[in-house]
């Protein structure tokens, strides 16, 4: 059985589906030969570690039980009562965790799973990448930083996996890679990757008021709790940033064009989240109603895209085609298009569920699972006659 040792930053809904997924899957991975040792898991606040990282793990019924306290909103530091364990608060978690991985790293291997939403762990990403560890990533921000802290993460290109970061479980880093890696020059991507702004783009389409849209995208559960986190559009900007960075591009968020669906006197720092959502909402309707308008008569549909290509990343509203997959488009679904020369009048399209914590969690395992190769082999053990 090859034992991929695992250290996971970041418990919210993505990072706990992770471990039960993790859980669920054991007698599926035995089949397949592989063992998740998963040798500690940690918050921005906290870490639980296994009592010896080279030969414990934190058991099954312990990782179920950090779902549990963490999903009920309680710190890590309590789960010290419940089996054997290491913990250690701030301002020892980052060292620590940079411990482990210098201590596994140079010699079993080690998984560093960021299933945060912190741009704080690319120091640490950093430095375990030179201890030789791999590193899978749900986390974007650690792509979507500075082109040096960019350069020195992706410098080993095997040890990295971020399929999760654009589309959740959807196979869009990897195709992507498949055609750059072929040779085969892309020239152009668009596509819907916001599950919110998708769901609320082609709602309005039918007529509905865009403040009523966004109100019910809100209570169900599609929006962050401050809607303007998602019409910002700053989400689908680093998502953007990230497919550019793969084809070559050597830019920053600074140098996009990110259109916000409300106006900078509307921001969180200016208009209560109440006072927006009652007063501020409401103002918008008429703009948007104007640009479906104006769309229809095109012969078109208004959607929320990145459009990257050799002169352009940026992401806000494009009028596409009604007949193209965007144009097609329903619901929260992401959709992808690239075009290459391979795919010049065809583009390649890649679409489905694009966000979720089970989605995304699911891709990361999976990501998990792909580096698998670069962890040692056991040994065996011959035995003489």
């Amino acid at each position: 059985m090859k034992n991929i040792p695992l250290l996971l930053m970041g418990c919210g809904g993505v990072g706990r589906q992770l471990l039960q997924h993790i859980v669920s899957c054991r007698s599926l991975h035995a089949k397949q030969g592989v063992h998740l040792r998963v040798v500690g898991v940690c918050d921005s606040k906290s870490l639980v570690v296994a009592p010896d990282v080279f030969t414990a793990e934190l058991d099954d019924s312990f990782l179920l039980e950090v779902c549990r306290v963490k999903s009920n909103g309680s710190p890590l530091p309590t789960l010290g009562n419940f089996g054997a364990c290491q913990v250690f608060t701030s301002p020892e978690v980052i060292p620590k965790v940079t411990d482990i991985g210098g201590l596994l790293g140079k010699s079993t291997g080690l998984a560093f799973v960021d299933c945060s939403a912190s741009a704080e762990t690319i120091g640490v990403l950093n430095r375990v990448v030179d201890f030789g560890c791999c590193v899978v990533l749900a986390n974007k921000k650690p792509l979507t930083v500075s082109m040096d802290d960019y350069d020195k993460l992706v410098s080993q290109p095997r040890r990295l996996r971020h399929e999760s970061t654009v589309g959740a479980g959807l196979p869009a880093i990897a195709s992507l890679n498949r055609i750059i890696s072929s040779g085969d020059p892309v020239y152009c991507i668009i596509g819907s990757l916001s599950g919110t702004l998708g769901y609320v783009m082609s709602e309005v389409e039918d007529g509905k008021p865009f403040s009523q849209v966004v109100s019910a995208a809100k209570s169900l559960g599609y929006t962050e709790p401050d809607p303007r986190d998602d019409l910002g559009g700053m989400d689908v900007a680093r998502k953007a940033l990230i497919l550019a960075r793969l084809l070559g591009r050597h830019i920053n968020l600074d140098d996009m064009k990110i259109e916000s669906l409300y106006p900078e006197e509307m921001g969180p720092d200016v208009m209560p989240l109440e006072d927006f959502l009652a007063n501020g909402l409401p103002l918008l309707d008429k703009n948007i109603e104007d640009r479906i308008k104006q769309a229809s008569a095109n012969g078109n549909v208004l959607r929320y895209v990145c459009l990257i290509d050799d002169t352009r990343c940026e992401v806000g509203i494009q009028e596409v085609p009604k007949d193209s997959a965007l144009g097609r488009l329903r619901g929260s679904d992401n959709v992808l298009e690239i075009y290459s020369r391979c795919y010049e009048k065809q583009p390649l399209v890649i679409q489905g569920a694009g966000a979720g914590n089970d989605t995304t969690a699911a891709g990361v395992l999976a990501d998990i699972l792909d580096i698998q190769d670069l962890f040692p082999q056991p040994s065996v053990v011959h035995r003489g006659h």
